[in-house]
């Protein structure tokens, strides 16, 4: 998820909307797997449509909270998604989504665990190693850090490039065994296993090789930029991987 609480909001949904929200989550916490998947396709549908971020506190099926820092994203595809991989590189690269999906695929199962506390265990995600995209790119010798973008216009995340080397870190295209969803912040988003779930940046559009870390969105409200899990934010969780 892009963040783990809401930041900012907006207009709150409709009274009847909210009651019959809460009730669906609630139900999803005791329904059969069926009606559960079902329950948490509504609620990642409504959180699209509902710039209070109520329904981001809701439980559902799936363990997973809806949250953005902003009140709408735009929805992108393989006719208009785009990843650029530039900075302090040799070959700064424009990726399509179907050339994402002709690289390598890694696919790992692990924990989610968020920095509020929710934790989702065993989740598959498959994509590309992000050390692929920055080898295949050139790292030139003054770089440190690699910073990420994303296309909600304002949400952004930084590793150190020993972080960002390692082989569970992910570009990632599915989650689930399913393409990413756009409330999982799809087409491409980033996933960083070992990490509390901020980290992994929604809505991916950019990569910038960068001398050193610029903290991220949610860094710059306080939260850890080395944001393992279990030692940092003051959590004492149990790692994911």
């Amino acid at each position: 998820m892009n963040s783990e609480r809401p930041e900012k909001r907006g207009t709150p949904v409709g009274r009847r909307v909210f009651l019959g929200t809460l009730g669906l989550g609630a139900l999803g916490v005791y329904a059969a797997p069926t009606l559960q998947r079902g329950t948490e396709a509504f609620l990642a549908g409504a959180s699209q449509l509902d710039p209070s971020g109520l329904t981001g506190l809701l439980p559902n099926g799936g363990g997973f909270r809806y949250y953005s820092v902003t009140t709408s994203v735009p929805h992108k595809d393989a006719t208009n998604y785009r990843l650029t991989v530039d900075g302090l590189v040799d070959h700064p690269t424009t990726y399509t989504l179907d050339d994402l999906r002709a690289l390598p695929q890694t696919r790992m199962v692990k924990d989610i665990q968020c920095v509020t506390g929710w934790r989702v265990p065993q989740t598959p995600f498959e994509g590309v190693r992000l050390s692929h995209l920055l080898d295949a790119a050139g790292v030139r010798g003054s770089a440190g850090a690699v910073r990420f973008t994303c296309f909600d216009g304002a949400y952004s995340e930084s590793l150190t490039l020993e972080q960002a080397r390692r082989s569970d870190v992910l570009v990632a295209l599915r989650m689930q065994d399913e393409d990413i969803s756009h409330a999982h912040g799809g087409p491409v988003r980033l996933y960083v296993a070992p990490m509390y779930f901020y980290k992994s940046a929604k809505w991916l559009s950019g990569i910038t090789v960068t001398e050193y870390v610029k903290p991220g969105y949610w860094e710059d409200l306080g939260y850890d930029v080395d944001a393992w899990v279990g030692k940092s934010n003051g959590r004492d969780d149990d790692p994911t991987s």
